[in-house]
């Protein structure tokens, strides 16, 4: 399940809105199938694994990190009916989709064609590989990560503004990785005028996977950008589970505000400015107990001289 869902993040920031599954399947001791989601959702991850592993999969066992879909769709068969033709006597899936349309149907389906079906393997870790399908299903909005690229006083630029480059090379590439595993990628206006960011993907082989462009902002957008006047407008972006806001220190603290923010993504350098400006502006905490407790570190590691930390935020639930 852990190379599932492993497999499953190939797809991030690429399937939307369908969720970006991974698929395994095991005869005995040997993996006859692999698959994930492909780019714009379709084929599935269980017909590219059962694809590959033709003529092989009578009595095999399949491994989802979601529910396969139950929903009839224009654009292909459903998985379950795929699953069953195959000939698969077991399957393991990691979470429940949350879709109306599936949402267990599928498991009590394949039971009921005598297939043995196992559920909740590495459930948190499935739903974390896939948290903007899931916050899109739950929420009704994309996931969020907000990306602060800082100095150890958390500073993201000089008292001048100046602010190429606070991280170091290796940081920089990360950062253009992480750019690639979400669908959209927001900045205010205010970073817009300083900077122009391209906000593209400046490494070899991912060149033309290039997330959408959002300003938060009033007015007309800029050539190729899309605009929303409100944090709370992420729901209107289309085609996206998968937000980055990448600045500055208000749009920051605006979306921190409203408590939109699920992931923090940091890349800290080792370097002190001193007056330079603050990452993140005020965010209205009515107290000093107010901000414990909200966020919880789920990765760290060094990345060159910089240190990269990962927090989610703690909800009740």
């Amino acid at each position: 399940m852990r190379a599932a869902i492993a497999l499953s993040l190939r797809g991030q920031g690429r399937t939307a809105p369908n969720p970006n599954v991974g698929c395994i399947i095991v005869k005995g001791t040997v993996v006859i199938g692999r698959g994930w989601t492909q780019p714009g959702g379709r084929p599935h991850a269980e017909a590219q694994a059962l694809a590959q592993a033709d003529g092989l999969t009578d009595g095999a066992t399949a491994y989802a990190s979601l529910e396969p879909c139950f929903h009839l769709s224009p654009r292909g068969p459903r998985c379950v009916e795929l699953i069953a033709r195959a000939g698969i006597a077991r399957v393991v899936i990691a979470a429940a989709d949350p879709d109306p349309r599936t949402n267990g149907q599928s498991i009590a389906w394949l039971r009921a064609q005598g297939i043995t079906v196992d559920t909740g393997v590495l459930a948190d870790e499935a739903r974390a590989a896939m948290d903007g399908f899931f916050a899109r299903q739950t929420l009704g909005r994309p996931a969020v990560t907000l990306k602060l690229g800082l100095s150890l006083d958390g500073c993201i630029a000089c008292g001048d503004g100046s602010s190429q480059w606070i991280t170091s090379a290796p940081a920089r590439h990360h950062a253009h990785v992480m750019r690639a595993h979400h669908d959209a990628i927001l900045v205010g206006r205010g970073t817009w005028w300083a900077d122009k960011p391209r906000l593209n993907i400046r490494l070899p082989g991912l060149e033309d996977h290039a997330p959408q462009r959002i300003l938060l902002g009033h007015g007309a957008p800029p050539d190729g950008w899309a605009i929303i006047d409100d944090p709370t407008r992420i729901a209107d972006i289309e085609g996206a589970s998968r937000l980055m806001v990448e600045g500055g220190a208000q749009t920051a603290a605006a979306f921190l505000a409203a408590d939109l923010v699920d992931t923090l993504l940091l890349y800290r350098a080792p370097i002190i400015l001193g007056g330079g400006k603050p990452g993140v502006a005020d965010i209205g905490l009515p107290s000093l107990d107010a901000a414990h407790g909200r966020w919880r570190l789920v990765d760290r590691r060094m990345l060159g001289v910089d240190a990269m930390e990962v927090y989610a935020r703690a909800r009740a639930g």
